[in-house]
């Protein structure tokens, strides 16, 4: 078992990430004056399904 599959696995771990990831997002927005903020939230949206943690899924128990 590889540290991503205990990150797909751990609830927890998984909602302390997607709050980290939207502070980021928040920050680069605040910080480029929302230039970018499709690029941002694209990105991040990629990076978040990469790991297994897509917001658009349902909640898994």
């Amino acid at each position: 078992m590889g540290i991503f599959d205990r990150f797909k696995s751990n609830r927890q771990m998984q909602d302390k990430a997607k709050d980290m990831s939207d502070a980021a997002e928040r920050k680069v927005n605040e910080r480029t004056g929302d230039k970018y903020e499709n690029q941002v939230d694209e990105a991040q949206q990629r990076i978040e399904g990469q790991l297994g943690m897509d917001r658009d899924r349902p909640e898994q128990p």
